[in-house]
């Protein structure tokens, strides 16, 4: 079992539960203050992005999410192949 479990809440927000960390782009970590979940924003509303903050709802956001199998990953393009020098 994953030592991880990340849920996204209908009409809210991702809950992330377990051993983890969050980094921004750079690979700088949030310091989580000793949390083992936080509440990521899905509503794009929040005034403590990438946190939530309950703005989902006040603002009406709703997404109703249930589980389900996602389609396999394309397969990997070809590699192109090189052309000898002409000359």
């Amino acid at each position: 079992m994953a030592t991880t479990k990340i849920t996204v809440k209908s009409n809210g927000s991702i809950r992330i539960e377990g051993d983890f960390e969050i980094c921004d782009l750079e690979g700088r970590v949030f310091g989580l203050g000793g949390r083992t979940g936080v509440s990521l924003c899905r509503c794009g509303h929040s005034k403590d992005k990438p946190f939530c903050d309950g703005s989902h709802k006040l603002v009406g956001f709703q997404s109703d999410i249930v589980a389900r199998e996602l389609p396999p990953p394309a397969p990997p393009a070809p590699p192109v192949p090189i052309k000898p020098p002409v000359g």
